[in-house]
């Protein structure tokens, strides 16, 4: 029967056993380099066994006088996998040093280790699994809190950089390797923010993976976003404020170069205020709040905004966007690493929207993509407290000029009549200015109100809203009823017979269910939603809030100036800020016809975070 695999118990017995592979990877230096290692290796005991029998010193005595037999016998036992497989780990210092260079020797003698070699290299970067057992049967599974765990990340990194050093080509080999051994997504939240943690790590010494290491993570994150609407986070956070009480809070910021922190310490007290309840929020919140913490690390020396570095990370990040995010419908948070990204610098927020506007006005562009990109503007320009008031202007310019131009080259046609199919980015451009404006209106009127007003009025809102296209019609309810109560005030447009007219022209949709075809009513034909919608992930909003405009209730006097009446249907659970905004009510209210509306309406789930469905009405002369 063949002997056992080569044994390394003790430190020495292990060390001299990686310092015969060292001398045998590294052979052709010469017999006087061996010399000096096979004598630590002749004087630490146990004698170690081969597979093929007789022992490693009998094999390099051999080998010596020019028996080479045996030696490429013991050369490929050494070789096997299995010998990648050993616990070099936890060892001592001195076992660590020769096994790092007993894969130096390997990957540069034989190529042909160097994908097993990487791939043992990643399967440590996510901590090891611990199984208890009773019997013979499983009863744990769990993470293991190894306390050493950031020093055997720190010796991974070191083994990718030393053999990357003798085969230069590591990276292109490594990365189908990094996308291979990628957590599932539903893993412990513990492991998959080992594993995106260490990635990050691997782009800054490997800066030509960054891109396509950004793009795994990203993508990753984007099925866990979709899997955790805001309606579902919001909905676990309620229920557990209504039967839990405090937590306590603690905060991990992701460091380039150590992780001593461990976030899974044992819980015996309350859960920490910055906890998710929903599973996959919690795992999205963490995974979140590394990667803005990365792009800080990355952009900012020694508290300054580094404009080379930042440049280069806007590229990869504008890429990875177009290609993921602006496909996708309704995310909800991915998408905040470009808005914080955009924050650094004014420059890069004003590129952002310019990259928008471009693929919004090409018509070559597929019309979800423009409607996207018209989404994307309204909501950054609303949300982004770091755009100037002279942006926004600009970008009202343009936009509505942009409209204005629009309309004119539908009058003399025959398409000229209101339809999402056709005119879908005309209408998420108009649904942009309306959004903006309704945000920004105290903005773009403060200080010379008279020079405000007259800006406004340059808008020429009222050909946009009195066109045969009708967009009051497409845009969404609380949107439109907003736009209309402030234009109203200020005397821009009178929008509220459009609205009128709209809601009894509304035609009702047919939707098959298991209990027969119901009736209701498509409020949101153009399928719309506001990317920047508050972010409700407790960690990651630490990093967006000090940027974020949030919506601002109106005051007392305000709402008093407001002279039309408004009615408001019976919205739930609604989570963006600016859906609590409340247009003036009196008693003079003008219901809404049954078959318009359902009584208890509630916004398809395709626009979450959009308005609630708003009804306003003039005031009888």
């Amino acid at each position: 029967m063949a002997a056992p695999l080569l044994q390394t118990r003790l430190p020495g017995d292990a060390a001299a056993s990686f310092s015969a592979v060292k001398t045998l990877g590294a052979s052709r230096t010469g017999i006087s380099n061996m010399r000096a290692l096979e004598n630590d290796f002749f004087n630490s005991p146990p004698r170690k066994t081969v597979r093929f029998g007789g022992t490693v010193t009998e094999v390099l005595l051999k080998y010596k006088k020019g028996e080479t037999n045996d030696f490429e016998l013991l050369k490929n036992q050494l070789l096997d996998p299995d010998i990648k497989r050993l616990p070099w780990l936890n060892r001592s210092q001195t076992v660590v040093e020769e096994y790092l260079a007993f894969l130096a020797n390997l990957v540069s003698a034989q190529t042909v280790f160097l994908r097993p070699c990487l791939g043992m290299i990643a399967s440590h970067f996510v901590p090891p699994r611990v199984i208890i057992k009773e019997g013979d049967v499983d009863v744990s599974d769990s993470d293991d809190e190894d306390d050493n765990l950031p020093a055997n990340f720190d010796t991974c990194h070191r083994a990718l950089q030393i053999i990357a050093r003798y085969v230069p080509s590591t990276p292109w080999f490594l990365m189908p390797i990094l996308v291979e051994k990628f957590p599932f997504v539903r893993k412990s939240e513990r492991t998959l923010e080992c594993y995106v943690h260490n990635l990050l790590r691997i782009s800054v010494y490997f800066p030509t993976l960054r891109h396509e290491i950004l793009e795994l993570i990203i993508e990753k994150l984007l099925k866990l976003d979709v899997n955790a609407s805001r309606q579902d986070i919001e909905d676990a956070e309620e229920t557990a404020t209504q039967t839990c009480g405090g937590t306590d809070s603690t905060e991990g910021l992701f460091n380039m170069d150590e992780d001593e922190e461990t976030e899974h310490e044992t819980k015996a007290g309350p859960e920490r205020l910055d906890q998710m309840v929903h599973p996959v929020a919690e795992c999205l919140d963490i995974l979140m709040s590394l990667v803005l913490s990365y792009m800080k690390d990355v952009c900012y020396v020694d508290g300054q905004v580094d404009n080379g570095k930042t440049k280069d990370l806007y590229r990869d990040l504008i890429n990875i966007f177009d290609k993921l995010l602006l496909p996708t419908h309704a995310s909800c948070h991915v998408q905040f690493f470009m808005f914080y990204l955009c924050s650094f610098k004014l420059g890069f927020a004003e590129a952002f929207l310019e990259h928008l506007w471009k693929k919004l006005q090409d018509p070559s562009n597929p019309a979800i993509i423009r409607q996207a990109a018209g989404n994307y503007i309204g909501s950054f320009l609303a949300r982004a407290k770091f755009i100037p008031l002279i942006t926004v202007r600009s970008c009202l310019d343009l936009l509505v000029n942009w409209l204005h131009i629009y309309l004119n080259n539908q009058d003399s046609g025959t398409k000229a009549f209101c339809d999402v199919a056709l005119h879908g980015p005309f209408y998420s451009a108009c649904q942009a200015v309306f959004y903006t404006f309704v945000f920004r209106h105290k903005q773009l009127l403060s200080g010379n109100l008279k020079e405000g007003l007259r800006y406004l009025q340059s808008l020429n809102f009222e050909r946009i809203v009195m066109s045969q296209l009708n967009p009051l019609k497409i845009c969404l309810p609380s949107v439109v009823n907003f736009f209309a109560a402030i234009t109203n005030k200020y005397q821009l447009v009178f929008c509220y017979t459009i609205i009128e007219r709209n809601n009894r022209q509304m035609l009702p949709v047919i939707r098959s269910t298991a209990g027969g075809d119901s009736v209701q009513t498509c409020t949101n034909p153009l399928d719309t939603f506001f990317p920047f919608d508050p972010c409700v992930l407790k960690r990651s909003k630490k990093f967006i809030d000090p940027i974020y405009q949030v919506w601002e209730d109106m005051s007392a006097e305000e709402l008093q100036e407001f002279k039309k009446p408004m009615r408001k249907e019976i919205v739930e659970d609604e989570d963006d800020d600016f859906l609590k905004g409340e247009v003036p009510q009196n008693d003079t209210v003008i219901g809404i016809t049954p078959s318009s509306f359902d009584a208890h309406f509630r916004s398809p789930s395709s626009s979450v975070g959009s308005p609630p469905v708003l009804y306003m009405q003039p005031s009888p002369l």
